[in-house]
């Protein structure tokens, strides 16, 4: 029987049997597909060739379960909460930051001299603020733990040393939000650390990590977190108040400027054997010794440092910028009709005898100096003995260092040992103790780098002790170097 086709432009009618091409998207009952292959009719309808097309079903997406969708909607509602929290605590200790370096500043100081302390906290402030929402969870929560531990230092230093002398004022109060804004962040970081602890891992394990973690944030917070906090305690904390002068003869106030132009000011007893002597630093803890000379007919020099009691300028309590202060009182002595300017000498302890060694070196308006308990004023010196176990306090000096450059606005002063070599004619009487502070076991290798007239003594007392523990034998030998170098005798 012929072939029948159907007209061309139209389609055979439906009948019992069809060529399983006519619908590739269905599957044939009768048979399975040829993998990757289909069948379709040819141009002609005259059977059927492959086709190098694979039809792919895709399964249909299952729905989330409603439990994981709550647990999503519960981990972004926490996490946005987390950032606002974080991001209000990073603010109030950022405003506190700016009130105190650039509103609430200092006596004597301007805002240009505290650029570097204003906006570097500012910066890392704003900055992790901004960036706070896209950080992984440990590392959010460990920048609000420590910012948040540095925020309480930074705004509650000030405020609970000088708050019960003299009473809140000033930039006080924004410390104390401050302090609000790093218990805050605190909190925020312990939250975090909390919900983000994993718990689906091996137990052994997950107690391993948790130790580990633990003890690199001992670490941190030891080595990094601490260090900083008493680098902002020694730039921003100093003693207010005078002490009532007794220095053994009737005394004159006295104003000068340091080199610098910062005024301090101190008291004077004009000299009565034509030597005068700076007794440094401070009028707090020097008068003892002041008084030791002043029975001996020398004149003497106290006034306070930069930053402490009346003087203007910002604190350092570790004696950075004390070189200024000297060149200023040198001046002013000099410039006085009642001192003899070739007999000036100068007795100082602890930062105030590691100010004299500098100022010896970098002037010859000082003919003697007696320096007792010189140790470290950075980590400068405590590198002069270095070994493999003085590592730690090397790393912890360092980080100090650093977090008093930052806040003093000021680079370290150089290395003493250094500055010896460039004392030169300068006599010096290196006085150390055998329990001494840090770095007081340098006064050996000071001693030796010192290149012009010289001598040592070791005292087994504690720092600056000398004068308390061994009053006689400490008065003969200071009064007898300075009648030699000062007064020729």
């Amino acid at each position: 029987m012929p072939e029948t086709r159907p007209p061309a432009g139209k389609s055979a009618p439906f009948s019992g049997t069809r060529s399983r091409c006519e619908f590739p998207w269905r599957r044939d009952e009768s048979s399975q597909p040829r993998k990757g292959r289909c069948s379709r009719p040819d141009d002609g309808g005259r059977g059927t060739r492959g086709c190098t097309r694979p039809v792919t079903v895709e399964a249909p997406t299952a729905a989330a379960p409603p439990l994981e969708k709550r647990r999503a909607l519960e981990v972004a509602k926490a996490a946005t909460l987390e950032t606002k929290l974080a991001v209000v605590g990073l603010g109030l200790v950022s405003l506190h930051v700016f009130d105190d370096s650039f509103l609430q500043r200092e006596p004597g100081t301007a805002a240009v001299d505290h650029l570097l302390s204003g906006l570097v906290p500012l910066a890392v402030l704003i900055g992790t603020a901004v960036l706070y929402h896209r950080l992984r969870p440990g590392l959010r929560a460990t920048l609000a733990l420590v910012l948040g531990v540095l925020g309480i230092v930074i705004g509650g230093s000030e405020a609970a040393y000088y708050g019960p002398k003299e009473g809140l004022s000033g930039d006080d109060y924004t410390g104390l939000l401050a302090v609000a804004g790093g218990l805050l962040l605190v909190g925020v970081g312990a939250a975090t650390l909390w919900r983000s602890r994993r718990r689906g891992d091996a137990i052994a394990w997950r107690y391993t990590r948790r130790v580990l973690l633990g003890t690199a944030g001992v670490l941190v917070a030891f080595f990094l977190v601490f260090p900083l906090a008493l680098s902002y305690g020694f730039t921003h904390i100093a003693r207010t108040e005078t002490a009532p002068g007794n220095l053994g003869a009737p005394y004159q106030p006295v104003a000068f400027d340091a080199s610098d132009g910062l005024r301090l000011k101190g008291w004077l007893v004009p000299p009565r054997n034509g030597a005068t002597v700076i007794v440094f630093p401070g009028r707090k803890g020097t008068q003892k010794h002041a008084r030791m000379l002043v029975r001996h007919g020398y004149g003497v020099l106290v006034f306070d440092r930069r930053g402490e009691g009346e003087s203007e300028g910002d604190p350092n309590a570790l004696g950075w910028g004390f070189d200024r202060d000297l060149k200023g009182a040198l001046a002013f002595l000099r410039g006085r009709p009642d001192v003899d300017a070739n007999r000036i000498g100068g007795l100082g302890l602890s930062v105030g005898g590691e100010a004299l060694l500098q100022t010896a070196a970098e002037t010859r308006d000082l003919k003697a100096i007696v320096s007792e308990g010189a140790g470290s004023r950075s980590v400068r010196e405590d590198t002069v003995h270095m070994h493999l176990a003085k590592v730690p306090e090397i790393v912890f000096s360092g980080v100090m260092t650093a977090g008093t450059a930052l806040f003093s606005n000021q680079p370290p002063p150089p290395n003493l040992k250094s500055l010896a070599g460039d004392i030169g004619p300068t006599p010096v009487f290196f006085i150390y103790a055998k329990r001494g502070a840090g770095g007081e076991d340098n006064n050996p290798d000071y001693y030796k780098a010192t290149r012009g007239p010289k001598q040592i003594w070791k005292i087994a007392t504690s720092h600056t002790h000398g004068l308390s523990a061994r009053p006689k034998e400490y008065e003969r030998r200071v009064t007898a170097f300075f009648n030699r170098t000062l007064l020729g005798e």
